[in-house]
């Protein structure tokens, strides 16, 4: 097991983080969030020897294997397989099967097999790294965002297999509802501390906001008492008579430490500028065509009609045509038959994978996004950069300096500083933390224009769209629905094709209506008699986690007033109340956790 005792660091003057520890326990998977920059990525480099800690020590067992998704590509065999079957442990080198199984579900073909690692784009070639990484089965799996290169099947693929990693993993990603499905406890980076509990990342970041407005309610409590001993002194110090009253304040109140206001966090807020459409349809392609290769076509006779209002979502394997598709309708690109109708008071707000190439090397960020709409002044153009977390001086940075994570920020600040009624998002939140994903999807959900993005996030894909552009079967068909919709009606073709549906008949071995009656009557009653008692204690644990959990609010309530009057019994007992309420609540989360899997083993045997 590992484990991170008083880990400190810092890069000059900027503190990451202090006192950081943390113990993984035997199977646990943890997700690890924070904002950009935060140093989630450095623990990891920590972890593995990349970097060295200003102050503290990493713990682990003696043979501890850890796997990690390197970003270099080098490659020694002449086909993927050979390449990926590198990773398999020692006695282990017959059993290619295992890395077969997993190149197949990152999205590589049967006849990929047998490819040089050369002639693939660099996102597959770290898509074979990352195979030879899960082939290796090591005891800590450290994965760094790595849905990046991912397209949704194969996103979908690697849930599945995670959820069932027997060792132990440290996961970063931004896709929130990615980590939600795979991970066992999650922590954070927040204020250079870290904070860790059983969970999903909607409970700690709940607890944390409360936690913060607790801290900012003993404050201010504290805040007005000290203030009333502080007129106390300045009114009776020069009296005699309360000299001894009025020292013994000044010393009672020079042992109490002082709560400190929480410094504020910038945050991505993001407001898109509205042009005005009075009309309702926007865009329309009528049986377009195009493609690069016409041995590789793809898109094929597409119909699509965009109204105002209307959510988009294009969805499909990598390498289909999606970003394509785009540039397309942004009209970077004309279709070969076909057409492409957009409305004359049209204003396309575009982000595209490969747009931060054409931001100029040489302007300033302020300048960059000036740029975009002459009509801003310098105070509105601060603002919007500040709003990218690009304030002060930062806003002066030329673009040259820039990472591609900060460049895509700079590229979505001069849509947001430019009026659109339509907007063309290719993977917009792949360099966005949690929060500013969230804030996206809210500003893209208030939207009165359209919106046509291409994204592989299920949770935007289930929150947004009402519409579907699916590039799969190798063709592209519009789907008028939303995600699940599609998922229950159409889903997706390797999904499919790994696990046929049975016909009703078939699922029951051909036997009789009658019989088939009496048996899904046996297996319900299986289930009832099974899942039942499981499901019972789920809900029994919950309550009493959520009245445990109230009971604390009340004990921190009860803690911020014996502070004020300065009673220390009082203190000491709510301390130890609360205390002892967070170690049951673990103990509860942990229990919940193993009651919760094997409702889930038994749910899935008697499907």
């Amino acid at each position: 097991m590992l484990t991170l005792r008083n880990l400190e660091k810092s890069y000059g003057r900027r503190q990451l983080f202090q006192k950081v520890n943390l113990q993984m326990n035997a199977g646990e998977r943890l997700g690890l969030v924070g904002r950009n920059g935060s140093g989630k990525s450095t623990i990891l480099r920590l972890i593995l020897g990349e970097e060295e800690p200003d102050d503290g020590e990493i713990q682990m067992p003696r043979g501890y294997r850890i796997g990690h998704l390197a970003q270099h590509l080098k490659f020694t065999e002449y086909n993927i397989l050979d390449e990926a079957c590198l990773g398999l442990r020692e006695g282990q080198e017959h059993e290619r099967y295992k890395a077969e199984r997993i190149l197949f579900g990152l999205g590589f073909s049967k006849d990929d097999m047998w490819r040089h690692p050369d002639e693939f784009s660099g996102g597959f070639q770290i898509r074979l790294n990352l195979a030879k990484v899960l082939v290796s089965e090591p005891n800590l799996l450290l994965l760094d965002e790595p849905t990046n290169y991912l397209d949704i099947v194969s996103i979908r693929w690697i849930t599945r297999f995670l959820t069932e990693w027997e060792g132990e993993m440290i996961l970063i990603s931004h896709d929130r509802d990615f980590m939600d499905s795979v991970v066992t406890h999650v922590a954070a980076i927040h204020r250079g501390g870290l904070r860790r509990m059983p969970g999903d990342t909607e409970k700690l970041y709940a607890q944390i906001l409360q936690d913060e407005e607790i801290h900012e309610k003993t404050r201010l409590n504290q805040q007005k008492k000290l203030d009333k001993e502080l007129a106390y002194i300045d009114r009776f110090r020069a009296k005699a008579s309360k000299a001894s009253s009025v020292q013994s304040r000044i010393k009672r109140l020079a042992k109490q430490p002082a709560l400190e206001k929480l410094a504020h966090l910038d945050e991505l807020d993001f407001f898109f500028r509205e042009a005005p459409f009075a009309a309702d349809r926007m865009m329309e392609t009528r049986a377009a065509d195009f493609h690069y290769d016409p041995a590789q076509p793809l898109i094929a006779g597409l119909n699509l009609k965009i109204s105002a209002g209307e959510r988009v979502a294009v969805i499909g394997k990598n390498g289909r045509g999606k970003s394509t598709l785009l540039k397309l309708l942004a009209g970077e690109v004309e279709p070969l038959n076909g057409e492409v109708y957009r409305h004359p008071e049209l204003k396309i707000g575009y982000f595209g994978q490969t747009n931060i190439q054409r931001l100029q090397e040489d302007l300033t960020i302020e300048q960059e996004v000036a740029s975009a709409n002459v009509a801003l002044g310098l105070t509105q153009v601060r603002g919007l950069c500040g709003t990218m977390l690009f304030s002060g001086d930062l806003a002066e940075k030329k673009i040259s300096v820039l990472s591609g994570g900060e460049k895509s920020r700079v590229l979505l600040a001069k849509i947001l500083a430019q009026p659109s009624n339509f907007l063309l998002l290719d993977e917009p939140t792949n360099h966005l933390d949690m929060e500013s994903i969230e804030a996206l999807i809210e500003s893209m959900e208030e939207f009165t224009g359209a919106v046509v993005i291409v994204t592989h996030s299920e949770r935007i894909l289930k929150e947004l769209p009402t519409k579907l552009v699916v590039f799969q079967h190798g063709g592209v068909e519009v789907f008028d629905g939303g995600y699940e919709e599609f998922l229950d009606r159409v889903g997706w073709e390797e999904e499919a094709s790994s696990k046929p549906k049975k016909a009703p008949s078939e699922a029951l071995g051909g036997k009789s209506k009658k019989e088939q009656r009496k048996q899904r009557s046996e297996l319900q009653t299986e289930r009832a008699r099974i899942l039942g008692p499981l499901k019972k204690e789920i809900e029994a644990l919950e309550s009493q986690i959520s009245g445990w959990e109230y009971e604390i609010a009340a004990g921190q309530e009860e803690l911020a007033r014996a502070s004020q009057e300065t009673s220390g019994g009082r203190v000491a007992a709510a301390g130890k109340k609360i205390k002892d309420l967070e170690k049951a609540i673990e103990e509860a989360f942990e229990k919940l956790a193993a009651i919760q899997q094997r409702h889930d083993e038994e749910e899935k045997r008697l499907t």
